[in-house]
């Protein structure tokens, strides 16, 4: 392994120490659901009100769901005997793994979590403790448990617990693949009946794969299963019962040997286990399911550029058809949590894989497409499994798994309007975690060059790290190279990056060429040549005339100055954009529920009607560019009166927008409370924001904005991301003072996206 891949390895793993380390330590939290300030708050909480809700239990046990958090609580629970690919390393330290778990529900289907690990490997035994403790519990994903016993475990567990169950390391991947499956054969033109499959490995995953591919039509006498040994045929012995469904009437015994005249392979084993040979001997348009993780059993790369016709998944997220079974567990609970199944069966499962399968040969909202920067996904042996990120998932499926649930006979209650439960599900959903991972997927699909000034500091540079082991950017750090480096040794932070002192000999080159620039730029406001000489050897010039000049993609400067000073330089050196008479910048507010966008925070102080106009229009064009609806509340103190001046600057403007851009959904002024709520804004039927609640708030001054987006800072109730500098040719942003790792990395991100975006429309003309 190169040093590089060493040094890489050793920061990742530090990395992943401190990310678990850092306060609070693990990954998830209890945290309370109710009014709890007052005395009477809990009195109520607590004794003697609990005794009420108690009592009711007692009566009518179904009410548990009424007046418990039940109905929305799942167990994931583990005895370590097969964790990841770490193997039997025991319960307590499979416990990061049981709360990365709980970590998924919650931010992917809004399912709360306890993570429980049971030192028990004795069968029998681990399953009278979880019968002891499923009470509690609506709902119970079991992770991680060895086979054979895992086939035992759950199958007593389903006969004896009445809450849905399920196995994830099974179905989880056995629904997925079976959803791409079906779409595969579709591809390839095939019969789910006549094809000839090779399964390699028959643990868990394998054997509840192969299982369900059979209940969707596959032929068991069609089936070849390996394992480490070679092919399970009838000359084999002392075989699990499990494998025993699989013997083959056949002599064939290796893997090289079974996959000859094959249509399927489905690999559920370890990397590499396929030659170019192998696959070279299977059907026309032969299906590829290689699934080890980390290394497929044949590379991507490799098996396209042995066969141009092979439809081909892996479980690798960097390459198309990822088999995730993020696509299904979290919302094939949620469906069976909603209605109360008393388990999951074969019915939710198919439902789960129709659901699945179908969403892939739907058009792809744009969301979507932008969230993985290409430039189109159609149904197609490139796109036949949805992407995890796709928000559909959680209405599709759920509503799926709920319908089959119902109609199975197994739910407690039903479900009367599923459109208004889909609504149910989306708002469940408006998580900000989600739209910083789609930004930063966005971001790693086409990195650009990102320059970070003041590069001394520990944030910036710890940044920098994140940016360019996760591939979301190529960052650059600017500054005084030796004492950048004495703080990345002082950090120990070992970065093989490019670092760019603008005093240094090695841009001598630049500086004159920036020197030239520079004096052009400024002769006639003041500056001779002797200034542009000093100037460019000062990072706050430097950093934005190498973005100039094209040297870097984008430019992320601040973190320990005053805003307006660093912001002067970048605005002598670079371009407003075509049609932009003055800049403005927006701060991206990640709340609990959905996203919200405030302009302008940090440029203009009082602006007229007309610079509201513009900055309404910016902010639009660019709560476009992450996929979001703008939907724009123009602020004053009330509500569509215009009795004091701001409150008639900001009606003009919207005037103004309502004439010039009639399709814009804006509209105020309004009171920011009553823009963010569906039942007051139902008292304006006549507003252009109708009933739905505005995302993007223009403010009548710098003051209230900048004040308003600083108390939530502060408060730390929300991630803050910015300020986003809009009206500029290229991108540009400035930090604010004592910026976070996190808020350094999003900011990052936005202007990697907004070179992306940049790229994209040069190349349109």
């Amino acid at each position: 392994m190169s040093s590089k891949n060493n040094r890489d390895e050793k920061n990742f793993n530090q990395a992943a120490l401190d990310y678990h380390k850092n306060e609070p330590k693990g990954k998830i939290e209890v945290i309370p659901s109710k009014p709890h300030s007052s005395q009477r708050d809990l009195s109520l909480a607590y004794s003697p009100g609990v005794a009420v809700p108690c009592m009711e239990i007692h009566d009518k046990p179904e009410t548990v769901y009424d007046y418990t958090g039940k109905g929305n609580l799942v167990a994931v629970i583990s005895n370590g005997t097969a964790v990841l690919g770490l193997g039997d390393i025991g319960a307590e330290a499979s416990k990061p793994v049981m709360e990365g778990k709980g970590l998924l529900f919650k931010i992917f289907a809004d399912i709360n979590v306890f993570d429980i690990e049971i030192d028990e490997k004795d069968p029998d035994k681990f399953i009278q403790i979880v019968k002891g403790i499923a009470p509690t519990f609506g709902g119970i994903n079991l992770e991680d448990i060895k086979a054979p016993e895992a086939f035992y475990i759950e199958q007593k567990l389903k006969e004896e617990l009445n809450i849905p169950l399920m196995h994830d390391d099974q179905h989880g991947t056995a629904i997925i693949s079976a959803a791409a499956l079906i779409n595969a054969l579709q591809i390839a033109n095939k019969n789910i009946g006549e094809v000839k499959m090779v399964v390699n490995g028959a643990g868990a995953a394998a054997i509840a794969c192969t299982n369900l591919y059979i209940s969707l039509g596959l032929k068991r006498e069609n089936v070849l299963m390996c394992d480490s040994k070679g092919v399970i045929n009838h000359k084999r012995e002392n075989l699990t019962p499990e494998k025993l469904d699989f013997i083959a009437n056949t002599d064939i015994e290796t893997l090289e040997d079974a996959v000859k005249g094959s249509d399927v392979f489905i690999g559920l084993s370890k990397g590499n286990v396929m030659t170019p040979e192998m696959l070279s001997s299977m059907n026309e348009n032969p299906i590829v399911f290689a699934l080890a993780n980390p290394d497929p059993e044949i590379a991507y790369d490799l098996a396209l550029e042995t066969r141009k016709d092979v439809i081909m998944a892996t479980g690798r997220s960097d390459y198309p058809n990822q088999v995730n079974n993020v696509l299904g567990f979290p919302y094939i609970f949620r469906g069976a949590l909603d209605v109360q199944a008393r388990g999951i069966n074969e019915e939710m499962k198919l439902a789960a894989v129709h659901a699945i399968a179908d969403l892939a040969k739907e058009p792809v909202p744009e969301a979507v497409i932008l969230a993985y920067n290409v430039q189109n996904l159609q149904f197609g042996r490139e796109y036949f499994i949805p992407k995890p990120f796709d928000n559909r998932l959680i209405t599709k499926v759920s509503s799926a798994v709920a319908k089959a649930a119902i109609e199975s006979g197994i739910a407690g209650k039903t479900i009367e309007d599923f459109e208004e439960y889909e609504n149910q599900l989306l708002d469940r959903m408006g998580r900000d975690e989600k739209l910083v991972r789609m930004m930063q997927s966005r971001a790693k699909s086409n990195p650009k060059r990102i320059t970070l000034g003041n590069a001394e500091e520990y944030n910036v540079l710890k940044a920098a790290q994140i940016l360019y082991e996760e591939g979301i950017a190529f960052p650059s750090l600017l500054g005084d190279k030796k004492y950048i480096k004495e703080q990345m040794e002082r950090f120990g932070i070992n970065l093989d990056i490019p670092i760019i002192d603008p005093s240094d000999d090695d841009q001598k080159e630049n500086r004159k060429k920036y020197r030239e620039t520079l004096w052009k730029l400024r002769q006639r406001k003041g500056m001779n040549e002797y200034k542009a000489k000093r100037y460019v050897r000062q990072r706050d010039y430097f950093g934005p005339l190498m973005l100039r000049h094209g040297d870097t993609d984008g430019l992320i400067v601040g973190f320990s100055k005053n805003y307006t000073s660093v912001l002067r330089p970048v605005l002598e050196v670079i371009e407003k954009d075509k049609g932009v008479d003055k800049i403005a910048a927006m701060m991206m507010i990640l709340s609990e529920k959905k996203p919200i966008f405030f302009a302008d925070t940090s440029i203009n102080q009082n602006p007229t009607a007309e610079d509201l106009v513009n900055i309404a229009k910016m902010a639009e064009i660019t709560v476009k560019s992450f996929a979001i609806e703008p939907r724009i509340a123009m602020l004053g103190f009330e509500n569509f009166a215009a009795i004091s001046d701001t409150s008639k600057k900001v009606a003009k403007a919207v005037s103004i927008l309502h004439e010039k851009y009639p399709k814009m959904i804006v509209d105020g002024e309004i009171q920011p409370d009553f823009a963010m709520n569906a039942d007051h804004l139902s008292d304006y039927p006549f507003s252009k924001l109708g009933t739905t609640p505005a995302n993007t708030f223009v403010f009548p001054n710098l003051e209230s904005a900048n004040l308003s987006y600083k108390i939530i800072r502060g408060m730390k109730v929300a991630q803050v991301i910015g300020p986003i500098l809009m009206g500029l040719k290229q991108p540009v942003h400035v930090l604010q003072m004592r910026s976070s790792v996190d808020e350094i990395v999003n900011l990052a991100t936005v202007a990697v996206l907004d070179a992306q975006r940049r790229e994209k429309k040069a190349s349109e003309k």
